[in-house]
């Protein structure tokens, strides 16, 4: 069992909600900040939402409004619940925790995680 693993993800229909949930490692739970990312084909990997040391939350613009990151701590997962789905939103999704070195800028910048996960995948359809 790896650091991360992510489960939760499949296919819906617009408009409709899912939600995904990385298991974490006491290691990678304990991070200082963890986030979720997403790639689809042929496009660069993004940061959709993540969860800074201080617990202050940050999304991307695309699903700002729509998407909420939270922390369970007693079953240490990173959840995503993602609501009002759009085509747009079909993508593997990686679950990932940060390394010990922070580097400025934006915390949804993949240099900062180190550990990542195999990824769920999620088809939204129209």
């Amino acid at each position: 069992l790896g650091h991360l693993v992510e489960f939760g993800g499949g296919s819906e229909e617009a408009g409709r909600s899912l939600r995904l949930y990385c298991i974490a490692s006491e290691l990678t739970f304990g991070s200082s900040c963890m986030a979720w990312f997403r790639q689809d084909l042929g496009k660069e990997r993004e940061g959709v939402a993540g969860i800074d040391e201080d617990g202050s939350a940050i999304f991307s613009d695309s699903v700002k409004g729509r998407f909420i990151i939270y922390k369970d701590k007693e079953k240490s997962t990173l959840n995503l619940e993602m609501r009002n789905l759009t085509v747009g939103d079909t993508a593997m999704y990686y679950c990932a925790a940060c390394g010990k070195i922070r580097y400025g800028g934006s915390l949804l910048n993949t240099l900062n995680f180190d550990y990542w996960g195999q990824g769920t995948h999620v088809v939204v359809s129209s």
